[in-house]
């Protein structure tokens, strides 16, 4: 098992082929495959069937009759990578099958040993996050035709038929958006680093006008996702064993380690686009906002961190345009960082859209007696209502951040 087959020379400092990042695609990883070598059809098989053998309840003995399958005979980072979401979205329905009033505590070993491995080869952790559930899932269903939403589907799904697939693709439409904001990004620093005003300002106006995007792209979720459908069924496939009540001891993944072990649910903290803009302009959120955040890089593939590391690292944009003086550098920062902090406060009325609304539907719903079991029959889970499935409380987080960046603007 190899992550790796570069053998070439490595590339300068932040150009973005050495940090994995595309030139085409970002953070997204391109064009990713979508079947495994035949020894793994017993995973395979089985992650294609999941929205079925999750709602009628036959996920668990299928897993308990799956073979130990050695991780040795995958190869290079395409192939890890389609592992890792197969056994994510199969470990995500092992343990939440029965809603949160069902959990397990043991991760069998036929499933947790090569899922350890996997993560291990790929620096990732074993559970599902942004990475794979975005970044690593999606496809053309014309190979020649456009990224568009007409054009995708998603590799591998769960419960939440269209809604779900829309959540994934939105998000990754997001994603996609970003792309020439994170090539302004090398570009910027080079002028820093030049003190070419010049070419910083076509930077920043490039980065301005990517975040803007992000917010058009996002604003699509209302066309492709119902909130009850995201908040009784999809939701509780991103919660994660920490910071979980429903969940409090974590998860032993038997053959790894006789200590349960907690990781965060899936998150759009996890996303390395808002972090390497927030480095790149400098923006300071308050410490335990902050503090969050840097545990959410710790899911992120790891070239994408040192990508964050190395922006955090370089010289300061911000002190260019401060010393510069010049308006026109000023207003191109400003429209970025306005950019930022408008993205935030769009994705909190989604988060009230489909969290906190749909919470208090489903909160009035629960009392009823028709309410059926298991996120299946669309019982939704209460265990996360004020928390984001990373395991952040939501609100006080998404807000906090909106307005340290408001805070980043430079005045006149």
């Amino acid at each position: 098992m190899e992550a790796s087959d570069d053998t070439e020379e490595p590339p300068l400092p932040l150009a973005l082929a050495s940090f994995q990042v595309s030139e085409e695609f970002g953070f997204l990883l391109p064009d990713p495959l979508t079947e495994l070598p035949a020894p793994y059809g017993p995973w395979m098989d089985m992650a294609r069937e999941l929205p079925q053998l999750i709602t009628s309840h036959r996920l668990r003995p299928r897993v308990h009759q799956m073979p130990q399958l050695s991780t040795q005979h995958l190869r290079g980072r395409e192939e890890l990578h389609l592992a890792h979401l197969v056994l994510s979205f199969i470990t995500m329905g092992y343990v939440w099958q029965e809603g949160e009033e069902g959990t397990v505590q043991v991760l069998p070993r036929n499933l947790a040993v090569p899922y350890w491995e996997v993560s291990q080869a790929l620096g990732l952790p074993p559970i599902l996050s942004h990475a794979d559930f975005v970044l690593a899932n999606w496809r053309r269903k014309d190979p020649n035709g456009p990224l568009e939403i007409e054009n995708l589907d998603t590799i591998i799904t769960l419960p939440g038929g269209e809604s779900l697939r829309g959540f994934i693709l939105v998000t990754l439409l997001v994603e996609k958006a970003a792309v020439p904001g994170i090539k302004a990004i090398t570009r910027a620093l080079g002028a820093v680093v030049q003190c070419d005003e010049e070419t910083l300002h076509r930077a920043l106006e490039e980065l301005a006008g990517a975040i803007e995007a992000m917010s058009e792209a996002l604003r699509r979720m209302h066309d492709y996702v119902d909130p009850e459908v995201f908040y009784s069924v999809i939701r509780i496939f991103l919660s994660g064993w920490k910071d979980n009540p429903a969940m409090a001891q974590g998860l032993v993944y038997e053959g790894v380690s006789p200590e349960p072990m907690a990781f965060s649910g899936g998150s759009a903290a996890q996303s390395t686009v808002l972090h390497a803009f927030d480095e790149l302009l400098g923006i300071c959120h308050r410490e335990d906002s902050a503090a969050f955040l840097r545990r959410m890089r710790e899911y992120m593939p790891p070239p994408h961190r040192a990508f964050v590391e190395e922006i955090r690292g370089a010289a300061s944009l911000r002190q260019l345009v401060l010393s510069s003086g010049a308006a026109r550098l000023r207003a191109a920062f400003n429209r970025c960082v306005c950019a930022l902090a408008d993205f935030r406060s769009y994705h909190i009325t989604i988060v009230t859209k489909y969290i906190a609304a749909a919470a208090a539907k489903a909160k009035a719903r629960r009392a009823e007696p028709s309410a059926r079991a298991g996120p299946s029959a669309g019982k939704p889970p209460s265990a996360l209502e004020a928390k984001g499935t990373g395991g952040s409380h939501i609100f006080s987080f998404l807000k906090s951040i909106r307005d340290t960046t408001r805070e980043g603007m430079i005045s006149a």
